[in-house]
């Protein structure tokens, strides 16, 4: 158990930043649900090292990487579930209903589409406003990573939406 001068100090840095975790764990995975679960089990691993972390230059840095991890292993846990249930019902004959060319694409959904490093980036520098440093940090990765990973994530995205659209994402006009 942490001294009471430190637990107060925990709890603070929990008041702070649990709502942008979640929030960042949302925008990583797309599950509601899965948002607090992920922010809360972050800060967990947080306290449990938080003697130390809170002497650290960036202990907020490091609770977005806990987080993007967490979500990391959901994603791939979810798409290994998939396989798994997609392998089981292949054996039976599908029926394949015309697809719906009418329906909109949403922000989310391309979000959802792009690969992992690169949601992460735009998610981080244009949903959050975090510099680039800031997102090397939090993510773990080289500032040229970010940069790469972010042009690469808005051009998909660009790809996905048209242009107008991606533009008003990287604005902050994003409708939810």
């Amino acid at each position: 158990m942490l001294p009471d001068d430190t637990s107060a100090e925990f709890h603070a840095f929990f008041q702070r930043h649990y709502a942008e975790l979640s929030r960042l764990s949302y925008l990583l995975t797309g599950e509601t649900d899965a948002a607090d679960d992920l922010a809360a089990d972050a800060l967990v691993a947080l306290w449990q090292r938080w003697d130390r972390l809170r002497q650290a230059e960036h202990p907020l840095a490091y609770a977005r990487g806990v987080v993007a991890n967490l979500a990391r292993e959901r994603i791939r846990g979810a798409t290994r579930e998939r396989r798994r249930v997609a392998l089981f019902w292949s054996h039976r004959p599908q029926q394949v209903q015309d697809p719906d060319v009418a329906a909109v694409v949403d922000v989310r959904a391309a979000l959802d589409r792009l690969p992992f490093r690169k949601r992460a980036c735009v998610v981080l520098r244009h949903a959050f406003d975090l510099s680039e440093k800031d997102t090397a940090l939090a993510l773990g990765i080289s500032v040229g990573a970010v940069k790469s990973q972010t042009s690469k994530g808005l051009a998909e995205l660009e790809r996905m939406l048209g242009v107008q659209a991606a533009g008003d994402v990287v604005s902050g006009r994003r409708s939810r």
